[in-house]
């Protein structure tokens, strides 16, 4: 099922906050994995749908911020991508675990290559299951570690001889700063149409090891594209997040652990723009 040109339109514009739309309401869900639950928490347009969807895939910080509310760059980003038609789940992958921040531990027992790899694909099952969603239109976008997860979970996959056939594959990814060294020495490619979007200034994760990563794959994967903002750190999407550092990191370019945050209009501004055109391809 193909997105309408309308709604084609208005992800291709950039979004603004003072839509004539009511307020969004968020939705606590809980996602069967197994034995557990995966909470997560849902945003979708008003009626019936069906639409198409997006996981959104957190940062090392989580979900929710030190006050307990979910942070103001998701829900920033899932009130614009509501507007824009789509539904947003985001599963928790921390809080669902007990685990609060873990942008200062180096060993986590949500690890980015697997377990968080396993949510987003919880989180696309239970999508598809739901009468609302356009089953082959679910598409992923994480940030930061977030990011390092989302293109884990669209690497290639070897398919078993005589398996069932699977539900549809996310239908494409968006990755924001996220940290290429370890795939690009994994000979990463991606298996559905991934854009990943970093600053040149990012001292948590570097732009080149991303460029390095996607050149390493062009010939041998689906399109990818990687856009490079010019004096842009960490976080350049926040809606409002003044430049400063913090210390104690366990991943920084040079090791020190020290990583400059905020946000960055001109960066931000064109992610905004560039971000609902890929998902809605």
């Amino acid at each position: 099922m193909r997105l309408s040109a309308a709604l084609l339109a208005i992800a291709g514009a950039t979004l603004v906050a003072g839509s004539a739309m009511a307020a969004t309401a968020v939705e606590q869900v809980e996602i069967p994995q197994g034995e557990a639950r995966l909470k997560g928490m849902l945003f979708r347009p008003e009626g019936p749908g069906p639409f198409p969807a997006v996981v959104g895939l957190h940062s090392c910080g989580g979900l929710n911020n030190s006050s307990g509310k979910m942070g103001a760059r998701y829900r920033d980003w899932a009130e614009r991508l509501v507007k824009a038609g789509f539904a947003v789940l985001y599963p928790d992958s921390y809080g669902s675990r007990g685990l609060g921040s873990q942008c200062t531990t180096r060993t986590t027992t949500a690890r980015n290559d697997r377990e968080r790899v396993a949510d987003a694909d919880a989180a696309l099952r239970w999508l598809q299951e739901q009468s609302w969603v356009v089953p082959d239109r679910v598409a992923l976008l994480g940030w930061s570690a977030g990011a390092i997860s989302t293109l884990w979970a669209v690497r290639p996959r070897t398919r078993v001889a005589g398996a069932a056939e699977t539900p549809p594959d996310f239908r494409s990814a968006v990755a924001l700063y996220p940290g290429c060294r370890r795939l690009a020495y994994t000979a990463w490619s991606a298996r559905v149409p991934t854009l990943i979007l970093i600053g040149r200034a990012d001292d948590q994760a570097a732009a080149a090891a991303c460029e390095q990563m996607v050149a390493g794959a062009r010939g041998r994967s689906a399109r990818i594209a990687i856009v490079v903002y010019p004096g842009a750190y960490h976080d350049f999407d926040h809606p409002n997040r003044p430049l400063h550092m913090r210390t104690g990191y366990a991943f920084s370019v040079d090791g020190s652990g020290r990583v400059h945050t905020g946000t960055n209009p001109h960066a931000r501004d064109d992610a905004l723009k560039r971000v609902p055109e890929w998902l809605a391809r």
